[in-house]
């Protein structure tokens, strides 16, 4: 985003450390690649390779990386969108890799995901009143005869009128389809969100009011999420914790300001030095960053994450 101005969101204090309420270690998605490229029919593509991250009650972790670094299979994978090839998913303390299908239906409002592309996300023959009155409906947090109260309800939270019930994906902006996403996964109540890339489909003029609206959720409902993003200056102001993803692992992970102000990892590094900054003396890169360019050697063994003070985590050699 631009405009600066047009974002009050800020990242909330970070909430009480305590048992995490999703807890996702060493997890392991590989897929068979179909070839095309470099790779052969039968490859394996290790999509994520070994990735662990938890995230406590009403905190905004950022899950940062460019494209094809693995992110979105990562956020996918802990709501068994995809089923991971190894590793461990808790979510409150319970093993959810280990439920079958009925359980984990059971579970599917309380985890819910916000597709990036607002545009395909919805049904273009569905109207918004059914879009999200029947997924309330099939989980019993709505009954036939207070359905659509609640579909408008749900609406006003996300900054929707009710004259939207009975109209159809295509009349809407895309800012407004983005708000009747997210209005649809809010809708279940969940207490933990995976949002993935909720604004870049987006005008720079919408998104923030959908920054500030996933904030305000957070803040009003105490709701948990995991903001997967490449714009780092997004993941700045919402996010208490982040963590910077390169070839389907963190390479360091900490507190906003840790990242942010004392960045240690050179990818984290190159990153930050790629964003740009307001001062037209300085366009397109950020003042006194080094950076070592011959840090990624594939053929090394991946470092290890290490903390390197006050949870600090860089994956360093």
């Amino acid at each position: 985003m631009s405009d600066a101005g047009t974002v009050r969101a800020q990242a909330a204090a970070a909430p009480d450390p305590g048992t995490p309420l999703v807890e996702a270690t060493d997890i392991v998605k590989h897929f068979r690649s179909r070839g095309g490229g470099r790779r052969a029919t039968g490859d394996t593509v290790k999509a994520v390779d070994g990735m662990s991250l938890t995230i406590s009650e009403g905190e905004m972790v950022g899950l940062v990386g460019e494209s094809g670094s693995g992110k979105t299979t990562f956020g996918q994978s802990i709501l068994r969108m995809h089923e991971p090839t190894s590793g461990s998913v808790r979510f409150r303390g319970q093993e959810i890799l280990a439920l079958r299908r009925p359980e984990m239906r059971r579970l599917r409002p309380r985890m819910q995901y916000v597709f990036q592309d607002p545009f395909s996300a919805l049904n273009p023959r569905l109207s918004i009143a059914t879009a999200i009155g029947e997924p309330m409906r099939a989980h019993g947090i709505a009954g036939k005869d207070d359905e659509r109260d609640r579909v408008v309800e749900v609406l006003a939270r996300c900054g929707m009128e009710a004259d939207a019930l009975d109209r159809y994906p295509h009349e809407f902006s895309g800012g407004q389809r983005q708000r009747i996403v997210i209005a649809r996964a809010m809708a279940l109540n969940p207490e933990f969100v995976v949002a993935d890339e909720p604004v870049s489909a987006l005008d720079v003029s919408v998104q923030g009011q959908i920054v500030n609206l996933l904030c305000d959720l957070r803040d009003q409902q105490r709701t948990s999420f995991l903001f997967i993003s490449h714009d780092l200056s997004i993941v700045e102001h919402m996010c208490t914790r982040v963590a910077i993803m390169y070839r389907g692992a963190i390479v360091e992970q900490g507190s906003r300001d840790q990242i942010f102000g004392d960045p240690r990892h050179p990818y984290t590094q190159e990153l930050l030095a790629a964003v740009p900054i307001a001062d037209p003396r300085h366009r397109g890169r950020r003042r006194g960053m080094r950076i070592a360019r011959d840090w990624d050697d594939r053929s090394a063994p991946r470092p290890v994450l290490r903390d390197v003070g006050d949870g600090h985590l860089v994956a360093l050699a």
